[in-house]
């Protein structure tokens, strides 16, 4: 058996409280990298980062629900709201109420915001490229975070703390 320090954790062996051991920090990190490539290339469509991820899956899928696009992008509503109108406003989508349900909002990509999926295709091969990576690795990775994402997601529906963190039962004599 391993014999740990006292300034280490039984599960990961690392120290509790260090900032580069913690993978949420990492991944934070590599949100912010991410951006900072991401900026120019945007900057030439016009769009923010996440006016484009809300094209991307409109390119994807056009005529979503308001709803159906915040789940997607995991954004709330007053969130996603200003965004929608902002992109509205530069004259790529357009929202309107559901004819079968007034409660429901869709968004459809105009003319202009279908044109501008030409311009941003060669994005994703920017990405791949800047992280010095083949894309099969990046896939790999892509699908290691999902599945982390997932996990994590389900344990936060859960009440958010792992089985370990919980109290223990009480025994009744």
């Amino acid at each position: 058996m391993k014999k740990r320090s006292a300034s280490t954790t039984a599960k990961t062996g690392r120290a509790p409280l260090q900032l580069d051991s913690f993978l949420c920090h990492t991944i934070y990190r590599a949100g912010h990298a991410f951006s900072r490539v991401y900026q120019p290339l945007l900057r030439r469509l016009g769009l923010t980062y996440p006016q484009y991820l809300t094209m991307v899956a409109l390119w994807e899928q056009d005529g979503l629900t308001v709803g159906s696009l915040g789940e997607k992008l995991m954004l709330e509503s007053s969130t996603l709201t200003p965004l929608l109108k902002r992109l509205e406003a530069l004259g790529h989508l357009n929202r309107s109420r559901d004819p079968s349900d007034e409660r429901q909002v869709l968004i459809r990509l105009t003319g202009q915001g279908r044109a501008l999926r030409r311009e941003a295709v060669e994005i994703p091969d920017c990405i791949v490229e800047a992280s010095g990576t083949s894309a099969e690795k990046l896939g790999e990775l892509q699908k290691r975070i999902a599945e982390l994402t997932s996990a994590l997601l389900e344990r936060a529906t859960e009440g958010g703390k792992p089985a370990s963190a919980q109290p223990a039962a009480k025994t009744v004599k």
